[in-house]
């Protein structure tokens, strides 16, 4: 069950949202009390209830907004009950001053915005000896093994308990804490009105993540990234999972890179079966890997892992797409040896891109000049390849086929920038930007006015996507359906 939180500072506005919600078919919802700014009419709250509501007067140490005594929220706690709301939440600390009466469920409950502390099982037990309906304990994950320890307590409890972590670190507890046993989490009316810490809203909640259909069996895919919140590959991948009917959820996990190896290995516990993997981690995951690719053995990177068992085998989709996306462009036989002989491509750039186009172009006997800012970069990945390596300042003196951006320059903050200038460009060049966000680059835009052929960064990630769909799953996914979720999120996207 997910729990809606409305926080708004008068009455009727909050009515009107509970209304609201029930008519969409939420089930319960919680009144955040502390957020009205005259005296709490309860009776009128409770008028013509149409779905259970949980009545809440938080303090500012838990995130409130309560700035009267705490003799007068106790006494406003106290009406809650006397006038049969279905749950009060109170906190541990005060709990033995709200008796039971009625029918009115009692939610115990802990909030600690700045960590997870160590002794969060004993603090757990205590509250157990609090005469709960419930147990919520809401903390702040500074990493992410911060999310199995408060999930294990939705698991192991005989009292149902909800935990999970707040903050884009724990994000995905917040999700997770269903297929744990834990009896409802929380989201908040709109995505704008956040009331909580990486709280997601109803909509987020039930659209994009299907909260209400995850049980004990379904399968975890993910992204992992530091930060995450940018990604698009949830919205991408949960459509292709809902298109596919399978019990399954994408969720993203923001994991620092020192928390990298230890997070790897209690993704069994969190019923993870596939990760992609973004900045930073592509290399670094290597060490945590039982078996790779062909392709992750030669560029020394992986997007995608997948579990088997106990074991946890390494990909990189990233070159196949980029491979596929230049031999339907420059129309050539895929099952030539050599392909791409003869032809000669600028790759921009010395990072985890440059470095998978780079190994596929060579394999496939291209000629490749890597250039980049950092000439100690480009030179060291020039060596690894065996290709040669120029000066930036230089780059457009060096004719090409095929010129490639593997460079940030045209993402944001640099959305009016150029890796490279228009009037070096020649339109018997094909220009290939990597960059997905915006797919209209600045040098994509200089690309079409010049008549060069283009790809764009969507349309190598899309190839990737869907081949990591398939690698998760054993399905094929619908590319077109990938291809506007990529163009949807895009365009929704917030700079």
């Amino acid at each position: 069950m997910i729990c809606v939180s409305i926080g708004r500072g008068r009455h009727r506005m909050m009515i009107a949202e509970r209304k609201h919600l029930a008519e969409q078919g939420v089930e319960l919802v919680e009144l955040r009390l502390d957020y009205i700014r005259r005296p709490v009419n309860m009776k009128r709250l409770l008028d013509d209830r149409d779905c259970e509501i949980v009545a809440t007067v938080r303090r500012p140490k838990d995130g409130g907004k309560w700035m009267r005594s705490e003799d007068d929220r106790l006494m406003l706690l106290r009406t809650a009950v006397a006038d049969g709301v279905d749950y009060v939440d109170i906190e541990a600390d005060i709990a033995h001053k709200i008796s039971r009466y009625g029918k009115t469920k009692r939610i115990i409950s802990y909030h600690n915005f700045d960590e997870t502390p160590q002794n969060l099982n004993e603090i757990h037990e205590e509250m157990t000896k609090l005469d709960p309906d419930i147990i919520k304990i809401a903390t702040t994950a500074n990493n992410p093994i911060d999310n199995i320890r408060t999930l294990r307590l939705c698991r192991d409890s005989q009292i149902p308990t909800v935990a999970f972590c707040m903050g884009e670190m724990g994000l995905a507890s917040r999700i997770l804490c269903g297929r744990f046993g834990s009896p409802m989490t929380y989201a908040t009316f709109h995505e704008d009105r956040q009331l909580a810490p990486g709280q997601l809203s109803w909509r987020q909640m039930t659209e994009e993540y299907n909260y209400e259909r995850i049980t004990e069996a379904t399968e975890i895919l993910g992204v992992i990234a530091d930060p995450v919140a940018h990604s698009f590959s949830p919205s991408v991948h949960n459509a292709c999972i809902r298109n596919a009917k399978l019990d399954m959820l994408y969720l993203p996990f923001r994991v620092p890179p020192e928390h990298l190896e230890e997070f790897i290995k209690i993704c069994p516990e969190l019923g993870v079966r596939g990760l992609s993997v973004t900045i930073p981690h592509k290399q670094q995951i290597l060490k945590s890997l039982n078996a790779i690719d062909d392709n992750v053995a030669g560029i020394r990177a992986a997007n995608t892992v997948v579990f088997r068992d106990v074991n946890a085998y390494g990909y990189n989709t990233d070159c196949q797409a980029a491979m596929t996306c230049l031999i339907r462009k420059l129309e050539l036989d895929p099952d030539q040896e050599k392909p791409f002989k003869d032809i000669r491509f600028c790759i921009m750039g010395a990072g985890g891109a440059a470095r998978a186009i780079g190994f596929g172009v060579m394999r496939m006997g291209g000629e490749i000049s890597i250039t980049a800012r950092d000439y100690r970069k480009s030179e060291e990945l020039a060596d690894d390849l065996g290709c040669q390596s120029i000066d930036w300042p230089t780059r457009q003196n060096h004719e090409c086929d095929v010129l490639i951006n593997c460079t940030p320059v045209g993402m944001h903050p640099n959305l009016d920038e150029s890796p490279f200038e228009a009037d070096w460009l020649s339109k018997k060049m094909l220009v290939f930007d990597s960059v997905y966000n915006p797919e209209q680059t600045l040098l994509i835009k200089f690309a079409r006015d010049a008549e060069c052929e283009i790809i764009t960064g969507v349309d190598m990630f899309v190839l990737q996507a869907a081949q990591q769909f398939k690698l998760f799953t054993g399905k094929e996914p619908d590319v077109n359906l990938i291809r506007y979720e990529v163009k949807r999120a895009t365009s929704a996207a917030r700079y």
